[in-house]
């Protein structure tokens, strides 16, 4: 059979993309500038009227200043999945803190509020719930235990553009922050980059001030003024995390897009679950009736029915041209983290026994039906 090779995943940019980075280019403005200024108004509207979005290089930053913003510092902890990329962890280390890892629901593979509970000590600062694969976690139980414990909330919502939990969107929740990704396989893409967004206007400011350098004034309007405006003050040790306006012109685009972008990953998502049932495998868990998954992932996990290992059931689907991934690696088992707080693979069994069965299919807004088709085939193919 001579087919193309199916990637995991594959960005979707149009010419109104590349015609606004063009028009970037042509004004002399690359950095940051009126480009992510639009970017940023845009993605607010999206929320209710106070949000605040702060455009930054990469959600690794965003997630760096928000816990920075909200008084994160040295000795702290803070809870966090082990079920995640390391980003969400290696954050909470860059400002002397510690994160206490919790397992995961087995069902939803997201954060275990239960779990929760008993990592609290009185050096806990916040919490971090990530949105695994685009499905919310029970973030009313999280913000009653943070309420409770006057712990602070900082979502991971990476996979989470666009995701609703109880009818309002992440992003909209009583949370002290969320964080959106727009790297290269995200649900929407600049390249690069990622969103603060924020009701908390004290908040925003840091998050704003020390995304350049600590500098007190945003170099846009000291750029763009037609009076000498050269002066500034550094008021903090900030960090060099601005979004580029080359960026900011694909993300203005891909924003408009990301509703038309969710509603055919949804479309795809349903498509899998219909035709992979009954197979010796578990279908990914769907958002409760009404709300809105953004289907960033689509994670299915073998069983020990289907007589082979995850690891020889992506080879065998590479071998077919069909490229698979695994999300996540739980952090407890990477060396550094392993290492440095004394971690064994059963102190999260949850994630472990998910990490073990798990492989993301391709699910991406270019594939498509005939490319699906192929990847359903090649499944059944598989595990027959």
């Amino acid at each position: 059979m001579d087919h193309k090779f199916i990637p995991f995943a594959l960005p979707d940019i149009g010419e109104e993309e590349i015609a606004e980075v063009v028009d970037a280019l042509r004004s002399g403005w690359i950095t940051t500038g009126p480009k992510t200024r639009q970017f940023e108004q845009d993605f607010s509207s999206l929320f209710d009227t106070g949000t605040e979005s702060i455009a930054v290089n990469s959600a690794t930053a965003g997630l760096h200043i928000a816990l920075e913003a909200i008084g994160v510092g040295s000795g702290d902890e803070v809870i966090t999945t082990t079920y995640t990329f390391t980003a969400t962890a290696e954050v909470i280390r860059y400002l002397g803190a510690h994160p206490v890892f919790v397992d995961i629901d087995p069902d939803t593979l997201n954060m275990d509020p239960a779990k929760i509970k008993a990592a609290i000590t009185n050096k806990t600062k916040a919490i971090i719930p990530v949105h695994f694969a685009g499905l919310a976690c029970d973030m009313t139980e999280i913000l009653r235990l943070a309420h409770k414990h006057n712990l602070k909330v900082v979502e991971d919502a990476a996979h989470a553009l666009p995701t609703s939990y109880q009818g309002k969107l992440v992003g909209d929740l009583e949370s002290d922050a969320a964080v959106f990704s727009f790297y290269a396989t995200k649900t929407i893409t600049t390249g690069e980059g990622g969103m603060v967004v924020t009701r908390n206007p004290e908040i925003a400011a840091r998050c704003r001030m020390m995304r350049l350098h600590g500098i007190s004034r945003d170099a846009f309007d000291r750029y763009t003024s037609i009076k000498p405006r050269w002066h500034y003050e550094v008021v903090a040790p900030g960090f060099k995390y601005n979004m580029t306006d080359l960026a900011a012109a694909m993300g203005i685009h891909q924003l408009k897009k990301a509703w038309t972008f969710q509603q055919r990953r949804q479309t795809m998502a349903e498509r899998y679950d219909r035709e992979l049932a009954g197979l010796p495998i578990t279908l990914p868990p769907r958002a409760i009736q009404g709300e809105v998954h953004a289907w960033h992932l689509y994670v299915i996990r073998l069983q020990s029915s289907a007589g082979m290992s995850r690891d020889r059931f992506i080879e065998e689907m590479s071998q077919r041209e069909v490229g698979c991934s695994v999300h996540f690696i739980p952090l407890h088992l990477h060396p550094y983290w392993r290492d440095t707080y004394n971690l064994k693979p059963n102190d999260y069994p949850n994630a472990l026994a998910a990490y073990q069965a798990a492989v993301s299919l391709p699910l991406y807004t270019k594939m498509t039906d005939d490319d699906q088709t192929r990847v359903i085939e090649t499944i059944k193919g598989v595990l027959s």
